[in-house]
């Protein structure tokens, strides 16, 4: 019987509640998780998080054409227990998004809250270091560590189907554990950096293609509260036609550093006239293939 990771190692038994079908309405799909952990402590408090998963869903329906039920959208705002973001909700959600995926698809993986490290314990990562996103109910349940993830959403991948995630939290750059990072070097250019470790085993997708925007790199702990990654996404995509994945990439750096600087304000929010130094990421670019980012368009 196969035992899925979890975060403080004890296995815990494959049953998970039934998954929604499939939508019947093409090849789009979408899961978004906003947590803004309204019933904890102050400090963990997240102001934004469940907008922006509105405003990326809204985003995903009038400008990439998704069909409102193809998009399975989970908020600790919901009135409705199977749609608040606990642990075991996102878990369903996450083997919903992939279940049945075939070549053609276009998936969109989305989460905005808290994002945290724990020591790595099976030697699979460079930096020593598992990432992870926190469910609403994780200072009970545990986190959902990068290894999970990537079983869940990025190993199924058939051939022809394509991830992309956003990932709005701190410690994100590599959630997704996926086998590459794009790095800027010291003249400006970007890079494709090797994530694979060999004692990890395989990592990558079962053919397809798994991307992912993140709002900071793997030791950034104060994203969460301080980033823009969501807004300056929605904004270069509003206001920038026909993007490579490198042109996205700058225009979303040029987008922060502009607000932070106070020159701009990004639209649809309201922290963008609090203080500069709420735009203090830059956002990180992973892929499970290397590619060319000057030249291979962005299309979701």
């Amino acid at each position: 019987m196969h035992y899925p990771p979890t975060t403080y190692g004890t296995p815990v038994l494959s049953y998970y509640p039934p998954l929604r079908p499939p939508s019947a309405f093409g090849n789009k799909r979408a899961v978004l998780f906003g947590i803004s952990y309204a019933d904890t402590a102050a400090p963990r408090k997240l102001k934004g998080s469940v907008n922006k998963a509105k405003l990326m869903k809204q985003f995903l329906i009038d400008k990439l054409g998704f069909p409102s039920n193809s998009i399975y959208m989970l908020t600790d705002d919901s009135e409705e227990k199977n749609t608040i973001p606990t642990k075991s909700n996102m878990r369903t959600a996450m083997r919903w998004l992939v279940e049945g995926s075939k070549p053609g698809d276009s998936l969109v993986f989305y989460f905005c809250g808290h994002g945290s490290r724990v020591k790595d314990r099976n030697m699979d990562e460079v930096d020593g270091y598992d990432e992870a996103i926190c469910p609403v109910d994780y200072e009970h349940e545990g986190m959902i560590l990068d290894d999970e993830i990537s079983a869940t959403i990025v190993r199924p991948l058939p051939h022809g189907a394509k991830l992309h995630a956003f990932v709005d939290a701190s410690f994100s750059g590599t959630v997704l554990d996926l086998s590459f990072l794009c790095k800027m070097n010291r003249i400006g250019s970007f890079g494709w950096k090797d994530h694979r470790q060999r004692r990890a085993g395989y990592k990558g997708t079962s053919g397809g293609i798994a991307v992912c925007i993140s709002a900071c790199d793997d030791k950034d702990g104060k994203a969460a509260s301080k980033s823009a990654l969501t807004y300056s996404f929605l904004q270069v995509m509003q206001d920038v036609p026909k993007l490579t994945y490198g042109r996205l990439l700058n225009a979303m750096l040029f987008t922060i550093q502009w607000a932070k600087a106070g020159k701009i304000e990004l639209k649809g929010q309201d922290l963008a006239r609090t203080t500069s130094q709420q735009y203090a990421q830059e956002p990180q670019l992973s892929s499970s293939e290397k590619f060319d980012i000057s030249t291979k368009l962005f299309i979701i």
